[in-house]
C-alpha cells in the first residue's frame, strides 16, 4: 500500500512539473499581455497599471509554487548551482543599492533578479526526462507561433505595427504578432529557432522543422535586420564552437572585448568610426553612439560601486539633465549594452561578477559536458542560446532584465550547461510512458 501510494505521489509531482513547466516558458513566450495595442494614447495610465499588479501577483504565484514543487523533491541540492557565486553576485547587488540615489527601487530589482534566476535553476528540473521536455518544449513553440500568426490574420491591427502607433509609426507593416515590439518578436523567434533545430537533432524531424520554417519566416517579417542577421550568425560560431575546443575561450572572450571596444568605441572614437565606416557598417549603430558616450562618461565617473542597480537610465536626474536640448540620449531607456550598463549601475567589481557568471563558468562547463554521456544535442541547444545571449548583449542590455525572454532563456542555457557537466540525463524509452525521474539528477 505504501509502494502504490509513493508511486501516486510520484506520477502527481511528475504532472504538476510538467505544468509549471509549461505555464512558466508561455509566461515568457507569450506573457500576460498579448496583443497590446500601441496606439493607445498612453502606458502609463489606470489600466496599465491594473495590468501590472495582476502580473507580479501571478508570477509571483508562479515563483512560490516553482519553489515549493522542487524544495519537496530530493533534487533541490541542485537548485542556483553554483551558490557561493550567486550569494556573492547578489550581494554585492545589494550593497551598491543600498548605498544609490533609490535604495527601495533598487533593491527590489535586485529581489526580482534573484528570483529569475532561482526559477530558471529551477525550469530543467521538473521535466521527468528529456522526451518530456522535448514535448513540453514543442508544445509550447508551437504555442507561441500558433498565436503570434493568428494574430496577424485575425488581429493584424494589434499583430502588425500600425501608422497610427504613437511611438514608433515608422515600423509600420511590419510583423509582431502577440508580442509588444517587432524587436521583441524578432528575438523570440532566434530562440524559437534554436529549440526547432535541437528537436530536428533528436530525430524529431517533421515537428522541428516545421518549427524552424515556421519562426524563420515570421523572423523576415518582422524587419528585425540584428536577429535575422544573429539566427546565421550564431549558428556558424555554434559550429566552429563545438569543432575548434582550443579557440573556445579566446572566440569568446576575444569576440565579446572586440565588439565592446568597436561599438563602444566609435562614440569617443572618430578614427574608430571612420574606421567601422569604412567595413560598410553603420558608426552610429542606429544613433546608439550617443547613449554609450554619455554611459561611458558615467562608468568613468563611478566606476568602483555605480549608480545601483538599474538605476542609472530613466532616472529623474538623467531625463531631464543638462535641458531638453542637451541630448535626446539623456532620455534612454538603457544603454544598450548589457555590459556598459553592469559597469555604470554596478560598478567593475559588479561587471567582473557577472562575467564569471556568464562567460566563465558556462565555458567551464560545456568542456565538462562534452565528458559526459549526457545528449550533446542538448548541450548543443543551451551553447547556442548562450552564445546568442551574451553577443547579442554588446548591443542590447538584457542581464538581469526580470521579464524579458532572452534573459530568462540565458539564464536556463547557464543551469543547462552546468546540469550537463555535473548531473545525469535520464533517457526516458519511447514505449516508457511514465518515469519516477527528473530529466536530471
Amino acid at each position: 500500500m505504501t509502494q502504490t501510494n509513493d508511486r501516486r505521489e510520484t506520477a502527481t509531482a511528475g504532472t504538476l512539473g510538467a505544468l509549471l513547466f509549461t505555464a512558466t516558458l508561455l509566461f515568457y513566450l507569450v506573457t500576460l499581455t498579448p496583443f497590446v495595442d500601441l496606439s493607445a494614447a498612453s502606458t502609463s495610465d489606470a489600466a496599465t497599471a491594473k495590468s501590472s499588479t495582476i502580473n507580479q501577483l501571478i508570477y509571483l504565484s508562479l515563483t512560490a509554487a516553482l519553489w515549493l514543487t522542487v524544495f519537496n523533491s530530493p533534487r533541490r541540492h541542485l537548485v542556483a548551482r553554483p551558490r557561493g557565486l550567486l550569494i556573492v553576485l547578489l550581494f554585492w547587488f545589494a550593497v551598491v543599492s543600498a548605498f544609490s540615489a533609490q535604495p527601495d527601487l533598487a533593491l527590489k530589482r535586485v529581489f526580482l533578479a534573484m528570483l529569475t534566476i532561482i526559477n530558471g535553476s529551477i525550469l530543467l528540473l521538473l521535466p521527468r526526462s528529456e522526451r518530456q521536455f522535448a514535448g513540453m518544449l514543442t508544445l509550447c513553440c508551437l504555442g507561441a507561433l500558433g498565436l503570434a500568426y493568428l494574430g496577424v490574420v485575425l488581429m493584424p491591427q494589434l499583430a502588425i505595427h500600425q501608422a497610427s502607433e504613437v511611438r514608433e509609426p515608422m515600423n509600420a507593416g511590419l510583423w509582431r504578432g502577440h508580442f509588444a515590439h517587432k524587436n521583441v518578436a524578432a528575438a523570440a523567434m532566434v530562440i524559437i529557432s534554436f529549440a526547432g533545430l535541437y528537436l530536428f537533432g533528436t530525430g524529431r524531424r517533421l515537428l522541428g522543422g516545421a518549427i524552424v520554417l515556421l519562426a524563420v519566416v515570421f523572423l523576415t517579417r518582422t524587419g528585425g535586420k540584428s536577429a535575422a542577421m544573429a539566427l546565421p550568425g550564431i549558428l556558424a560560431i555554434a559550429w566552429v564552437f563545438e569543432r575548434w575546443r582550443t579557440m573556445r575561450t579566446p572566440m569568446v572572450v576575444i569576440g565579446i572585448a572586440a565588439v565592446n571596444i568597436l561599438t563602444i568605441g566609435c562614440s569617443v572614437s572618430p578614427a574608430m568610426r571612420g574606421l567601422v565606416a569604412q567595413l560598410g557598417i553603420d558608426p552610429s549603430f542606429t544613433n546608439r553612439t550617443d547613449i554609450w558616450k554619455i554611459g561611458a562618461g558615467a562608468a568613468l565617473d563611478n566606476p568602483l560601486t555605480g549608480y545601483g542597480f538599474q538605476l542609472f537610465w530613466q532616472t529623474d536626474a538623467m531625463v531631464h539633465k543638462g535641458g531638453a536640448a542637451a541630448s535626446w540620449a539623456f532620455a534612454a531607456f538603457n544603454g544598450h549594452n548589457a555590459y556598459l550598463d553592469m559597469a555604470i549601475t554596478t560598478g567593475l567589481p559588479g561587471l567582473a561578477l557577472t562575467l564569471i557568471l556568464l562567460v566563465w563558468l558556462p565555458l567551464r562547463d560545456i568542456g565538462r559536458a562534452e565528458a559526459t554521456t549526457n545528449d550533446p544535442a542538448l548541450t548543443r541547444f543551451f551553447v547556442r542560446i548562450w552564445l546568442y545571449g551574451v553577443l547579442v548583449a554588446c548591443v542590447e542590455s538584457l542581464f538581469f532584465q526580470s521579464g524579458s525572454l532572452i534573459w530568462f532563456m540565458l539564464v536556463v542555457a547557464i543551469f543547462g550547461l552546468h546540469l550537463q557537466a555535473n548531473a545525469h540525463e535520464i533517457k526516458e524509452p519511447a514505449h516508457h510512458r511514465r518515469s519516477i525521474e527528473p530529466a536530471h539528477v
